[in-house]
C-alpha cells in the first residue's frame, strides 16, 4: 500500500517507523509536520513561535495551522492508501478532513495529558495506539477505539564498535529536576556520571537555546545525536533510564536494552517488558542504584550477561518491525 506517515521530528523516529513500513512492502513517505527547515529556519521558529509563548504571547493557533497545511499538501501529494499519524495533536481540522475515509491509525508516545488532545477530539479521529497503559484503559472507558502499543528499538541503526567502555554511568535525555536529582546522589556516592543534552551543557550556545544562565554541577555533553546516543549508551559502564512521572515506557527503555547496555531503570513494573535483574536493572533507592553502578563497573562478567541479555529479548520482541503490525491491524478496523 501507499503509506503517508505523518510525524513530528522528534529525534528522527519518524524514519525508523517509515523503514519499518518499508520492510513490511509498503511504499512509505513521510511529512514532518513540525520541520522548520535547518539552521535558518530553526532560528525564525525560535523568534516567530518559542521566544512570544516565553514571553506570554505566543499564539499556538498560528503554528498549528502552518503544520496542518504541510501536512494536508502532503496528503494531496502522496495520493496514500492509509496513513499514520504521530501524535499529531497540533494538527487541525483541515489536516483530518483531508484523510476521511482513509485507513489510519493514530500513535500516542505521550501520556494524553502532556499534549493538546481530549478525549472528545480523540474519539474523532480514527483508531488510537498508545504507549500509555492507563490512557488505552482510559479511551476505551470513553468509548475510543484503542490498544495498548509500547514504543520499540531502532535495529537498523547500530552502534559503532568501540576499543574501550566509558569509565561513568550516562544519562542522555533533558533535564529535570528529579533527574538531576538522581545524578547529583550518585555523584556523593562515588559514581563517575555524565549527562547529555542541551540542558547539561554549558556550551554558550546551549545556555542560548535552552534560556539559561547556569549549569547543573554534573559533568555534560551536548545533544547527541541519537546514532551517537546508541554509541554512548552502550560504551557506557551503565546508562540511566529516567521516567518520573509517566506510567508508558519511554523509548530509551527498548533502545538501552537494544544497544546492550547495562540499563539502570527506575521502574519496578517492567516485568511486562524485560526481566528484572537479568536484562535490566532496576531500582528504587539512591543507595541501590549506586550498589548497581558500582558491581556493573568491577564485575564484567555479571555486566557482560545483562548486556547479552538484554539485546537478545530486545532483537526478539522489541523492535519497530514487531510494532508495525500492530498499527496495521489497526487502521484495518478503520
Amino acid at each position: 500500500m501507499r503509506v503517508l506517515l505523518v510525524s513530528p521530528g522528534f529525534h528522527g523516529y519518524h524514519s525508523a517507523i517509515a523503514a519499518a513500513f518499508a520492510a513490511r512492502g509498503h511504499a512509505v513517505s513521510a511529512v514532518v509536520y513540525d520541520d522548520h527547515g535547518g539552521l535558518v529556519g530553526r532560528t525564525w521558529h525560535q523568534l516567530r513561535h518559542q521566544l512570544p509563548r516565553r514571553l506570554g504571547a505566543g499564539d499556538l493557533r498560528r503554528l498549528a495551522r502552518e503544520e496542518s497545511l504541510a501536512a494536508v499538501a502532503a496528503v494531496r501529494q502522496a495520493r496514500p492508501e492509509a496513513v499514520v499519524v504521530i501524535k499529531g495533536d497540533t494538527l487541525g481540522a483541515d489536516f483530518w478532513n483531508s484523510i476521511a475515509g482513509l485507513p489510519r491509525v493514530t500513535w500516542l508516545y505521550d501520556e494524553v495529558r502532556r499534549t493538546r488532545w481530549s478525549l472528545g477530539h480523540l474519539s474523532t479521529v480514527g483508531p488510537i495506539a498508545t504507549y500509555s497503559s492507563h490512557d488505552d484503559v482510559a479511551f476505551g472507558a470513553a468509548g475510543i477505539d484503542s490498544r495498548h502499543l509500547p514504543l520499540a528499538y531502532d535495529h537498523r541503526l547500530v552502534p559503532s564498535p568501540r576499543a574501550r567502555r566509558i569509565a561513568d554511568v550516562t544519562f542522555v535525555g533533558a533535564r529535570y529536576p528529579a533527574r538531576e536529582q538522581v545524578l547529583l546522589a550518585l555523584q556523593e556516592r562515588g559514581v563517575g556520571v555524565r549527562a547529555h543534552g542541551r540542558d547539561w551543557s554549558g556550551h554558550p550556545v546551549d545556555r542560548l537555546r535552552t534560556w539559561r544562565v547556569s549549569t547543573p554541577a554534573v559533568a555534560a555533553g551536548r545533544d547527541l545525536s541519537r546514532a551517537a546516543a546508541y554509541d554512548v549508551m552502550a560504551a557506557s559502564v551503565a546508562t540511566l533510564n529516567l521516567h518520573g512521572d509517566q506510567d508508558g515506557f519511554t523509548m530509551r527503555t527498548f533502545e538501552a536494552a537494544g544497544v546492550g547496555a547495562v540499563e539502570l531503570i527506575d521502574r519496578d513494573d517492567v516485568a511486562g517488558l524485560y526481566e528484572p535483574g537479568v536484562e535490566v536493572l532496576p531500582w528504587t533507592t539512591h543507595d541501590e542504584l549506586a550498589g548497581l553502578c558500582h558491581r556493573a563497573a568491577s564485575d564484567s562478567a555479571w555486566s557482560s550477561a545483562i548486556r547479552v541479555a538484554a539485546r537478545r529479548r530486545t532483537l526478539a520482541e522489541h523492535t519497530f518491525d514487531h510494532r508495525i503490525a500492530v498499527l496495521e491491524d489497526s487502521w484495518d478496523t478503520a
